[in-house]
């Protein structure tokens, strides 16, 4: 990871892009309601990487951003997993 910066830039885009893609999904009335879950999942997902990246005092930085990444990435393919099961 290059930087902090880009760290939060990637988890807001990635996350928004699913939040995007779950408002399609709305339109849909039969729908609607199993997009919202996802929305409101992927709201807390957003909200813990961006708590775990704005931590202080962590020791290995460079391990810890590697493991939001990696957590990042796997949270995103869930998602859309489960959007693609809609």
């Amino acid at each position: 990871m290059a930087s902090i910066k880009n760290l939060k830039k990637d988890i807001n885009y990635t996350l928004g892009d699913i939040i995007g893609v779950c408002d399609l999904v709305q339109l849909n009335p039969a729908k609607a309601g199993k997009a919202e879950a996802i929305i409101d999942e992927t709201i807390d997902v957003f909200d813990g990487l961006m708590a775990k990246v704005n931590a202080k005092g962590v020791e290995n930085k460079k391990s810890h951003y590697k493991a939001i990444s990696t957590e990042l990435e796997v949270s995103a393919k869930d998602l859309v997993a489960k959007i693609n099961k809609l």
